[in-house]
């Protein structure tokens, strides 16, 4: 099975905030932690439509742990 790893260091670090507020406030919006993510992260239009679609067919917080 392959991983989707994004391109870009500032997209896997927005991945990996996000999941981690999903974790510690599960009734966040997705759209609003996409949006304070392009912002703490400068991420573009696109990269958010990226981590949109990321995250709706990942349907719950993503493991960024690569030890495993």
């Amino acid at each position: 099975m392959s991983d989707i790893v994004p391109e870009g260091e500032d997209l896997r670090q927005a991945i990996r905030w996000i999941s981690g507020r999903r974790q510690e406030a599960p009734g966040t919006p997705l759209s609003a932690l996409v949006e304070e993510a392009a912002f703490r992260f400068d991420l573009s239009p696109l990269d958010q439509e990226f981590l949109m679609g990321f995250f709706r067919k990942a349907k719950g917080p993503v493991n960024t742990d690569r030890s495993g």
